[in-house]
């Protein structure tokens, strides 16, 4: 996938186009990311040990990776990746601007 955990995305579509936030986590089999702060959705919660009241909980929901960009550390405008070699390590470069993201 082209965004990890920790990185500033910017949604491209959907209802929450335009905000931006990090990926708390990141599902590569499902191809799903979890951005904080973008696409809240309501949980409903049973009371357990932890939380004895339960109730309605807000929380981020699931995106598809294809809904979201990198934000290019120098301009801060949503780029693509590209991926190249250096020093024998394989790092992210945002297309934009050439600046490595890793």
């Amino acid at each position: 996938m082209h965004v990890r955990k920790g990185d500033t995305v910017m949604v491209l579509s959907g209802k929450n186009k335009g905000q931006t936030g990090t990926v708390l986590f990141a599902l590569p089999e499902t191809q799903k990311v979890v951005v904080d702060g973008v696409n809240i959705v309501k949980k409903h919660v049973k009371p357990s040990a932890s939380n004895t009241a339960g109730g309605i909980e807000e929380r981020p929901g699931a995106l598809h990776a294809s809904k979201v960009a990198l934000v290019d550390p120098e301009t801060g405008k949503p780029t693509r990746v590209r991926k190249q070699i250096q020093d024998g390590k394989k790092v992210r470069v945002a297309t934009g601007s050439g600046k490595v993201i890793d």
